[in-house]
């Protein structure tokens, strides 16, 4: 299964369900979805095509894909560049953060996916926590473990990863990059 580089359909897809839900959202909702990411020049995988790529999230892709990126795109307006809803108050932005990770962990728990709904709930904390810290690059490789452990699944190597990440551990980064690995090579 290839993973997605850009995420396009689902930022696409994204809008559109902003759009039609009405209210708020929709009037926050950009007419013209971004879907860049370069960082330091390099085009990096989207967290929800990675997670949508794994076997866990076989037959059901394309909700998978959907709901990470409504939680992405909510870390992006509470830390970067968002793709989706272009809100100029920072205020209004962590509103409309909040309210985008509502919407994809709302989805989850309607696909019965308890155990990534806590992998997502995770993620969340851990990149809020590198974030905090000044640490991006902690904050991206906690975004692609998180988005593998969602599709392929989780293991102790990425349990470990996220207590040395908790703890500040400098060995965070390289344990979570490691865990991200593993998991697509995993039997």
């Amino acid at each position: 299964m290839q993973v997605s580089l850009t995420g396009g359909d689902a930022i696409a897809r994204l809008r559109t369900l902003l759009l039609d839900g009405g209210g708020l959202m929709a009037r926050l909702a950009e007419a013209d979805a971004q879907s860049d990411h370069l960082r330091g020049g390099e085009l990096r995988p989207s967290p929800a095509g990675i997670a949508a790529a794994g076997p866990r999230a076989a037959g059901r892709r394309d909700e998978y894909e959907l709901l990470v990126e409504a939680i992405y795109e909510g870390y992006l307006l509470h830390y970067g560049s968002p793709r989706v809803v272009l809100v100029p108050e920072a205020d209004l932005r962590l509103l409309a953060g909040d309210r985008l990770y509502a919407i994809g962990l709302a989805m989850l728990v309607q696909l019965g996916d308890t155990v990534a709904v806590a992998e997502l709930a995770d993620t969340i904390t851990l990149s809020a926590l590198a974030q905090g810290a000044g640490s991006e690059k902690l904050a991206d490789a906690v975004w692609e473990a998180g988005a593998r452990a969602v599709g392929w699944g989780t293991s102790e190597l990425h349990r470990r990863a996220k207590e040395l990440v908790l703890a500040g551990d400098p060995g965070g980064i390289e344990a979570m990059r490691t865990s991200a690995l593993a998991a697509t090579t995993a039997p």
